[in-house]
């Protein structure tokens, strides 16, 4: 049997989001990056704190995180400046993850959550102020 491509890679991104991270990885989170802030990805703490200030995040802005994975660095971004984050991703395990984050960190008024691609984004024109997609393929 053929199996379909796509299939086999969401299949992937399922088994990768929905197991909890290691020890060592959370290990290497910290000294690579230097934070426990979730950092799943190439974008740095450093890079983070650029786009917050270059999308002039804040109280009362609004921002949509396109192929969030587990949360970061959209709840990450909310807890530094304030702003509301909406997180999207195709894997419900993902999106799961980032829910457990936000609960985790008490961040749950300001975090909403969708299972979407960023391809067929079910959101109304001009419904946020920023939008981030970092390492999104």
């Amino acid at each position: 049997m053929i199996r379909d491509p796509k299939a086999a890679r969401d299949e992937r991104f399922a088994d990768a989001y929905g197991r909890p991270r290691s020890l060592a990885e959370r290990r290497v989170e910290r000294d690579v990056f230097g934070t426990s802030a979730g950092v799943i990805s190439y974008t740095t703490v450093e890079q983070a704190d650029v786009l917050a200030g270059a999308l002039r995040l804040g109280r009362g802005t609004r921002l949509l995180d396109v192929g969030a994975g587990v949360g970061w660095p959209g709840l990450y971004l909310a807890k530094k400046t304030g702003c509301r984050v909406m997180l999207t991703d195709v894997p419900v395990e993902a999106v799961l993850g980032a829910r457990a984050r936000a609960r985790k960190r008490r961040m749950l008024p300001a975090c909403s959550f969708a299972v979407a691609s960023g391809t067929h984004l079910p959101f109304r024109h001009a419904m946020f102020d920023a939008v981030v997609h970092t390492d999104v393929l």
